[in-house]
């Protein structure tokens, strides 16, 4: 696994102009999920924060923690983790993978339904592998040996094979915090393109 002090996901691999600090109560975190959670991720809420990146939407980071919000709910670790979970219930787990369900925490999905996990076996959480539940990806369940923000960082680069979820990003993707996406939408805008939306759309 992949050192966990480079936790920085480098600006030219994503930019971070249209993210924003998330201000995580990580006390309250910490004691929602009984455990702290990965510096990479800490370190990603307080530059990028949540959000959606991709050309269409195709990947988003969820929040620890729910927030208040102006339109819609942009999404937490709660709903997708009892998702993670459920599934891996439902299939009966996956050979080759000996896991307890109550150690898949969510932090992420796709617009293809796949769930980006955390294996959470280690006491480091720094250590913790990323686990993806995938809904049309070769194995239904496959773990990586690295951390959220590596895991991106190949993402982007294209840098996985085979490609480790059920959407391909788009050409040049951009992030864009959860919040501007819903400013966007309340002006008429495409809120991950920022451009105006037709009106026949």
């Amino acid at each position: 696994m992949e050192d966990a002090t480079d936790i920085a996901l480098p600006a030219e691999v994503l930019p971070a102009d249209l993210g924003s600090d998330e201000e995580i109560d990580w006390t309250a975190a910490e004691e929602r999920w009984g455990t702290r959670l990965p510096r990479d991720c800490t370190a990603f809420m307080s530059l990028w924060g949540a959000g959606t990146f991709g050309t269409v939407g195709e990947v988003s980071v969820l929040m620890p923690l729910p927030k208040e919000y102006p339109q819609w709910d942009p999404g937490t670790f709660e709903e997708e983790t009892e998702n993670a979970r459920h599934t891996w219930e439902m299939l009966h787990g996956q050979e080759g993978l000996d896991i307890d369900p109550e150690h898949i925490l969510a932090w992420g999905v796709t617009s293809g339904a796949d769930i980006l996990c955390w294996l959470t076996t280690d006491p480091d959480p720094d250590r913790w592998p990323v686990l993806v539940c995938g809904r049309h990806t070769r194995e239904d369940f496959t773990l990586f040996p690295c951390g959220m923000a590596e895991f991106l960082r190949k993402l982007l680069l294209d840098e996985f094979d085979p490609y480790p979820i059920s959407v391909r990003l788009g050409d040049a993707p951009r992030y864009v915090h959860w919040l501007e996406q819903q400013r966007r939408w309340k002006a008429g805008l495409d809120r991950y393109s920022g451009e105006p939306v037709p009106a026949d759309r």
